[in-house]
């Protein structure tokens, strides 16, 4: 019974192939081709320029909104097509600039008619230039597959002598509605030979020049096209190989073209970086990236018609052939002696490279990475003005907010750990790595009171500004409303610096071992942060290895890594301090959001001058002042009430322009008033919490030893809630209250 179904399973799976290879055209005559590519011929005469251009176009785009603007992102390189975890382990994180760089190339390539430079993406070590080739060449490879995206080849098929004695459809084995005139659809046994084209010629450059541009206008005016037809598919011409074969059979056929034609068989073909088909990596070897060889003999050429058999056909191999259609990317191409590379110089400016019996049309996009190193001593080469204009060259920067980097960690790193990652862990490192990057700003770029507040940014404060928008605390609304409108300007700063923001500073790579170290650690059952920070200050001993460990410390605590890992430890206990308060349950989440709505709506009325309704007593009142006055005492700020009071009212007006049809967010308006406010609640609870963390710690290390019902009780109630709310387990929960405990609450719990 089971090898029955096993039997009915390999049916239904061979039908089901067989019904999607004819339902995809994978075989076509040129006849039924010629029809196919009428239907729609600009999608079928895209040369790789259009091609990428178009799948960037298929896949769509969003805006990405970042503290320094709204950004373009395109969906390709979130591979939506990929199931979860291939998708988090594969898909971009951040880069927008570099995402919309290469999509205006490519554009440039359409006006231009080809793509005439290699796009060179440059910047640090482990920047993501490599993931952004991977992606585009995962996503080709999807778009192939689709039916606007496919593709297609020919390749020369030649009957054998008792099918050409046969009767009319051959024999009547080909399906009634294929074409009968052609030898596209023969079976095996009626072919003798199939000249298989290493090239991939568009099948319409099998028509001549001049007829194959008129054809080519006319459809495109028909079909109303808003783009002229590529070059590539106007001038463009057989290769080597196909021209000999065509020429020997237009000969043999005393000129008859239909004849020829009979021998096409078009062929549907799909992008693979696999098979090395539309998309391929080549590495900085030192050989030249295309070459020839003659046609050995085989069954094959045995059975070619004599009209061919005295030819000499050579074939054409390499990289530059293997990536035709779509894209080849130059792995690390300064790390090539120059002489290696030479060639691009001449091929990207021609469209062709030459071999030693045919010049070879190339027709990809080629892109290329390189570090800053090597680039800036190719700069100093005699020979970089000559390849300058040949080379489009992109920045790919280290991403500057740590929210974008820790995505890179959660998603990336954490699953190999295998282990349970702690709060907190993948943020130390985003952080420390981030931190690194930031410089400090040139304060001669601005004026006025801009210039003031720039000069007095920290590093700390500018991990803020790029990550989530926030202006230090220290500054009153005014301030931070001018910072914040300053970000745009500060994160573009170092665009014209050779050394920019992000081009040094700790790369993922590092980061990543740093991770996968500190999971291996025998005092913490899990990746704790506190692993991390450990070997964060490993790291940092290693001055001598790393360039971002020599540069010199600037004011602000710019480049000082000391100060760093300070800045983290205090940060990291402020977030624990802040996850034990919310899951004890000791204070009343609603009670400071409930305060700030009074002191709001007291606020509004103070403003308009108008009283409002007592709801106890029915009776209209005054707003009340010392409810006010206390709340704003709790802010901290330095601003006169009456400023403060007309501030906060302006930004609730802001908030309604910009949302007119949602609700105040009092959350993201106000957010470091309720700050303030909650730190200001949590004041009166902080013993009782520090109590609590150390009844947690007798719960999980101890099994509760000495703790009555109630205090265990409130233990577990706890963790369950840390659990649930913020992603803790035993151990992690058990090492953040150990070092809440020791660091931060030993004296009120004396």
């Amino acid at each position: 019974m089971a090898s029955d179904r096993i039997l009915e399973d390999l049916a239904r799976i061979a039908e089901q192939v067989e019904r999607s290879f004819k339902e995809e055209r994978r075989l076509l005559s040129f006849r039924e081709y010629l029809a196919l590519f009428a239907t729609e011929p600009v999608r079928h005469s895209r040369d790789a320029a259009r091609y990428v251009r178009d799948m960037f176009d298929f896949f769509g785009r969003s805006a990405a909104e970042r503290p320094w603007g709204s950004l373009t992102r395109f969906n390709l390189f979130d591979l939506p097509f990929l199931d979860e975890a291939d998708r988090q382990r594969e898909a971009l994180v951040g880069q927008e600039a570099v995402q919309l760089e290469l999509y205006r190339a490519l554009n440039n390539f359409v006006r231009e008619g080809r793509p005439n430079r290699v796009l060179m993406l440059h910047g640090p070590n482990g920047s993501a230039k490599s993931t952004v080739a991977a992606c585009l060449m995962r996503a080709l490879e999807h778009y192939s597959s689709e039916d606007q995206g496919a593709l297609y080849r020919f390749h020369w098929v030649f009957p054998s002598e008792r099918t050409l004695r046969g009767a009319i459809g051959f024999g009547g084995k080909i399906p009634a509605q294929r074409d009968t005139d052609s030898y596209a659809h023969l079976t095996e046994e009626q072919i003798d030979s199939r000249l298989f084209m290493e090239v991939r010629d568009h099948p319409l450059f099998l028509l001549p020049a001049e007829q194959r541009q008129e054809l080519i206008a006319r459809l495109y005016t028909e079909a109303g096209a808003q783009e002229p037809p590529p070059a590539w598919i106007l001038r463009g011409s057989l290769s080597h190989k196909s021209r000999l074969v065509y020429e020997a059979l237009l000969t043999s056929y005393d000129g008859s073209l239909a004849e020829v034609l009979r021998h096409v068989q078009v062929e549907r073909y799909f992008i693979s970086r696999r098979y090395r088909v539309g998309a391929v990596t080549l590495g900085p070897q030192l050989s030249v990236d295309a070459g020839e060889r003659q046609v050995t003999a085989d069954r094959n050429l045995g059975t070619l018609p004599s009209s061919l058999s005295s030819v000499a056909l050579f074939e054409a191999f390499g990289e530059l052939i293997d990536a035709a259609g779509g894209v080849l990317e130059f792995s690390d191409l300064l790390k090539r002696p120059l002489d290696a590379f030479k060639y691009l110089q001449i091929t990207a400016e021609t469209g062709e490279v030459p071999l030693r019996s045919q010049n070879v049309q190339v027709n990809c996009v080629m892109v290329a990475s390189g570090n800053e190193l090597h680039l800036n001593a190719f700069r100093e080469h005699p020979e970089f003005e000559s390849f300058r204009g040949r080379f489009e060259l992109i920045r790919a920067p280290y991403l500057l907010s740590w929210i974008d980097e820790q995505k890179i960690y959660d998603s990336q790193i954490a699953p190999q750990v295998r282990r349970h990652v702690a709060p907190h862990a993948t943020r130390m490192a985003a952080m420390f790595a981030a931190l690194t990057r930031m410089r400090k700003p040139n304060v001669e770029r601005y004026e006025g009171a801009a210039k003031v507040l720039v000069s007095e940014l920290t590093a700390e404060e500018k991990l803020d500004l790029y990550s989530q928008g926030v202006a230090p605390l220290r500054l009153d609304d005014e301030s931070q409303k001018l910072l914040r409108s300053l970000i745009p300007q500060i994160y573009r700063e170092g665009d014209a610096y050779p050394i920019y923001e992000g081009s040094v500073g700790a790369s993922p790579r590092e980061m990543r071992t740093v991770l996968l170290d500190a999971a291996q650690t025998p005092h913490y059952d899990c990746l704790s942060p506190f692993a991390v920070l450990s070997e964060l200050d490993a790291l940092c001993e290693l001055s001598s290895e790393y360039a971002f460990l020599q540069e010199e410390k600037m004011p602000g605590g710019f480049h000082d890594h000391v100060a760093f890992r300070k800045v983290l430890r205090v940060r990291l206990l402020d977030s624990l301090e802040d996850e034990f308060r919310q899951a004890s349950g000791l204070v009343d989440e609603t009670r400071y959001t409930e305060l700030f709505d009074r002191y709001v709506t007291n606020v509004s009325f103070w403003v308009k001058k108008e009283k409002r309704r007592n709801p106890m007593t029915g009776q209209y009142e005054d707003p009340d002042e010392r409810l006010m006055s206390e709340v704003e005492a709790l802010f901290g700020s330095r601003d006169k009430a009456e400023d403060l009071r007309h501030g906060l009212i302006n930004k609730i007006a802001a908030w309604a322009i910009d949302h007119p049809d949602q609700p105040v967010d009092h959350a993201k308006v106000f957010g470091p008033q309720l700050r303030r406010l909650r730190e200001a609640v949590f004041a009166e609870r902080r013993s009782a919490v520090a109590k609590l963390c150390r009844d947690v710690i007798l719960l999980l290390k101890e099994q509760g030893s000495g703790l009555d019902a109630s205090r265990r009780a409130a233990a577990e109630n706890t963790v369950r809630q840390l659990k649930a709310r913020f992603g803790y387990e035993d151990s992690s929960a058990s090492d953040a209250a150990v070092a809440l405990v020791r660091e931060r609450m030993a004296s009120l719990l004396s």
